[in-house]
C-alpha cells in the first residue's frame, strides 16, 4: 500500500516559507520520497500502516494551504502510465524493492 500527498501552500511571505519547508522536511523524515514537485509519496505495510502515516501528517499540516492524500494499493500504483515527457531514470529507482530472507 502507498499513501499519496499532493499539496499547494502558499511561500509568499517569509513565515509560509518556513511553514511550508517545516512540512516538507517532515516528509521526508517520516519515509516520503518526492514523486514530483508537491506530490510524495510513502510505502506502508498495509492499511493500519497507512492511517498511522495519514494521522501524523493530519499532525502536521500547515494552517494555509491545502493538503490531500490518498491510499492506493500496489497494483493501482503499478498501473500508473506516465503520459507526458520522457521516463525519469529516478522513478524506477523508487519502485517498491521486495526483501527476501533466507534461513
Amino acid at each position: 500500500m502507498r499513501l499519496l500527498v499532493m499539496f499547494d501552500l502558499p511561500v509568499t511571505s517569509p513565515a509560509e516559507r518556513k511553514a511550508a519547508t517545516k512540512f516538507r522536511k517532515f516528509l521526508l523524515d517520516d519515509g516520503y520520497y518526492m514523486m514530483q514537485y508537491s506530490v510524495y509519496i510513502r510505502i506502508c505495510n498495509g492499511n493500519e500502516t497507512a492511517h498511522k502515516h495519514l494521522a501524523r501528517l493530519q499532525n502536521s499540516i500547515p494552517l494555509a494551504g491545502s493538503v490531500r492524500a490518498i491510499m492506493i494499493t500496489e497494483k493501482q500504483y503499478e498501473s500508473m502510465k506516465i503520459l507526458c515527457g520522457q521516463k525519469n531514470v529516478e522513478f524506477d529507482k523508487n519502485a517498491a524493492q521486495q526483501m527476501v530472507l533466507a534461513f
